[in-house]
């Protein structure tokens, strides 16, 4: 049985890492949009929890 030699093994790791390219650098309208989503995403959590926060508090206050 052979043993796997492990600069073949380097070798063809770094051959394929360095074929890798910047895919956000060439892409970057897709980038842009992924950030906005975000930005929108978050805001939306933000203003639900807010909202539930003022709920709460005003509940609370109701009772008291």
């Amino acid at each position: 049985m052979a043993a796997i030699s492990t600069s073949i093994v380097a070798r063809d790791t770094y051959a394929a890492l360095s074929k890798r390219q910047n895919w956000a650098a060439q892409e970057p309208g897709v980038i842009t949009v992924f950030c906005i989503v975000g930005v929108v995403a978050i805001g939306l959590i933000v203003l639900f929890v807010y909202k539930k926060l003022v709920a709460r508090r005003e509940r609370r206050q109701a009772t008291v």
